[in-house]
């Protein structure tokens, strides 16, 4: 257990960082979950709407530091592929 003053601020930061990134990776990978479901049985407004939707949240855990900018890239256009294929 931590002695210092300094220590122990760094530990219920920590805490607080913690809940919090999981709590966003946690609504991240549910919304990624909830476009596949539109995909498999959607109509294509809905996949349109589903995939704005994903994107934002997408967007928002780069902006909280949740994913790498490329890696977040990486995954909207894996899902635009997914839609064009869908609508096409």
């Amino acid at each position: 257990m931590a002695h210092h003053k300094s220590a122990l601020k760094r530990i219920r930061q920590t805490v607080k960082q913690n809940l919090r990134n999981r709590s966003l990776r946690t609504n991240l990978r549910t919304a990624i979950k909830t476009f596949y479901e539109l995909l498999e049985n959607g109509d294509v407004e809905q996949i349109k709407k589903g995939y704005s939707q994903v994107q934002q949240s997408i967007d928002k855990a780069v902006s909280k530091g949740i994913l790498h900018a490329k890696t977040a890239s990486r995954k909207k256009s894996r899902l635009m592929h997914e839609v064009q294929k869908k609508t096409a």
